[in-house]
């Protein structure tokens, strides 16, 4: 990139009030921003001009924003990709960077919070903590199960019943559970 160019970044997400408020922050923050509302029309942008950025919603119409990761990545290994979902989980995070993704976030996510998860993304890890050093907190009982139940649904390929079954729960009983919030650490 020169000096005269901005960074480009495309932004996929199915709401339009929160795409177009992105790409408004974006712009003012100087970059070159495309939108689109779909997997579709998110491949269809990379495939014309590939951006530096992405910030992609996982939970969208059609193919999900996995796929589209997936997909970004096969058409640019270069194209960064910021993951933004109302509904996280360490399963998802986990799937999200295996496909290609540098980072995820939280609903709702602001530019400054997305900046920032792609400046992360290029610095060093962090050194582990000690368990024992009084920093590390476990997670609770109700989130290490949620995130469980979440991992076994990804790993049957979001087929409830499947993922009830190897649960050993009733189908319903697995329904009511996805219908919570995550649990607070």
């Amino acid at each position: 990139m020169t000096l005269d160019q901005k960074p480009s970044i495309l932004i996929v997400d199915d709401d339009e009030t929160y795409r177009n408020r992105l790409a408004r922050a974006f712009v003012d923050r100087g970059y070159e921003v495309r939108t689109a509302h779909d997997y579709d029309s998110a491949i269809a942008a990379a495939t014309s001009e590939s951006p530096e950025f992405a910030v992609v919603d996982l939970k969208m119409p059609g193919k999900s924003g996995l796929e589209l990761i997936k997909s970004l990545h096969e058409i640019d290994p270069a194209t960064k990709s910021v993951v933004l979902t109302g509904y996280g989980s360490i399963a998802t995070a986990i799937d999200a960077v295996r496909l290609g993704a540098v980072y995820y976030l939280s609903k709702p996510a602001d530019a400054d919070d997305i900046v920032g998860a792609f400046a992360r993304a290029e610095a060093p890890p962090l050194e582990p903590r000690a368990p024992d050093s009084g920093e590390y907190k476990a997670p609770s009982l109700a989130r290490a199960e949620w995130e469980h139940i979440n991992r076994v649904l990804s790993d049957a390929g979001g087929n409830i019943s499947e993922a009830a079954r190897r649960l050993g729960i009733h189908r319903r009983s697995l329904q009511r559970k996805l219908q919570k919030y995550p649990p607070r650490e």
